[in-house]
């Protein structure tokens, strides 16, 4: 079976409150971080929400991408336009 595509609006619902799942994208990937400990509620240290692409934003964490491995990839994140 093939990965799911999930637009950034998709995505955005997928932000761990009120029982939803807590999906992040990194690099055109969206990974499952809901059993994350550090991801409880789809907040991570209270700097960044589920429901996002944080390409960006990784590049400024104190922590590299190779964390990301530990999480399954559950789809692509595609451009719509």
């Amino acid at each position: 079976m093939g990965k799911r595509c999930f637009t950034e609006e998709e995505l955005r619902g997928y932000n761990g409150e009120n029982g939803a799942p807590a999906y992040i994208a990194f690099e055109g990937r969206v990974y499952d971080v809901t059993r994350s400990f550090l991801w409880q509620h789809g907040r991570h240290q209270a700097l960044h929400t589920a429901g996002a692409d944080l390409t960006a934003a990784l590049s400024e964490a104190p922590h590299g991408a190779d964390l990301l491995e530990d999480f399954p990839v559950i789809g692509l994140l595609i451009e719509t336009g």
